[in-house]
């Protein structure tokens, strides 16, 4: 990539079916109206501080799975007519006959590269994956296939998705908290959202840290109470690959980076 291609905006387009890509964009162009999980006690906390509406060319929603037959024998027949020419494709919840025409359907308008999130297996299952990742692959696409979409990360070889998760900061979560003292007590005094889940659930959790004591059950319970209470997007059916729910995954995913924060915290002290 030289460096007008890093200078340039990053541009998106979606094509989906259902309510999570909504989520996604309303999160991504931080509308005002979405995260109302405080109810009377929202402080605001990330209005105002990010908008990435001009990343995106368009949100093109395309018929649910349960409107379509079970097999599609035509199925560029349902497709867009015409596609802005973006960076990336992000696509969910699209029937799989149609999720596999829609790599040849991007690959044609200029698109760089796919990601599929994997909220639900049953949407999107691992053979499906498979054929999908062998046609990016011919078209020279970047895909990626995140389960979920809260673990997706930067990848060598992959400078369009990478871009994405570090200009965007979306993707699997970072944060950097502050410890403080109270009585015989240690605290989360601050927390700071480097990254966010693309849902924008890390910021209600980040929220819900602060004043948390930093012994491991209580801290656990209370991101576990958080990442429900926002709440999470994917499955609670068990993953035949992970053998856990990917709700489940996408709670280790921020326990983890919360344990990571909390352990740089901990370095920093005098």
């Amino acid at each position: 990539m030289n460096p007008s291609e890093e200078n340039e905006i990053l541009t998106l387009i979606f094509i989906y079916s259902g309510e999570f890509a909504e989520r996604v964009i309303r999160n991504l162009i931080n509308d005002p109206s979405f995260c109302k999980s405080c109810g009377l006690y929202c402080d605001s906390c990330k209005y105002g501080v990010y908008s990435y509406v001009k990343n995106i060319r368009a949100a093109i929603e395309l018929p649910s799975p349960a409107e379509l037959p079970t097999f599609i024998d035509n199925p560029e027949a349902y497709m867009p007519k015409r596609i802005p020419k973006a960076d990336l494709c992000i696509s969910s919840g699209l029937h799989k006959d149609l999720l596999l025409e829609l790599p040849y359907v991007i690959e044609k308008a200029g698109v760089k590269g796919l990601i599929v999130p994997i909220e639900d297996f049953m949407e999107v299952p691992s053979g499906l994956r498979r054929q999908l990742e062998e046609i990016c692959v011919e078209l020279g696409l970047e895909s990626a296939f995140p389960k979920p979409f809260c673990s997706l990360e930067p990848a060598e070889g992959k400078p369009t998705i990478s871009k994405f998760v570090n200009e965007l900061r979306v993707g699997r979560p970072q944060l950097e908290i502050s410890i403080i003292r109270r009585g015989n007590s240690e605290v989360i005094g601050s927390t700071v959202v480097k990254r966010s889940a693309p849902c924008g659930s890390t910021w209600y959790i980040a929220k819900k840290l602060i004043g948390t004591e930093t012994k491991k059950d209580i801290l656990y319970d209370v991101i576990a109470k958080a990442h429900h209470s926002y709440p999470c997007t994917a499955t609670m059916n068990v993953d035949p690959e992970t053998k856990e729910p990917i709700l489940h995954l996408g709670g280790f995913i921020i326990r983890e980076e919360v344990e990571k924060a909390l352990k740089q915290a901990e370095s920093l002290k005098p």
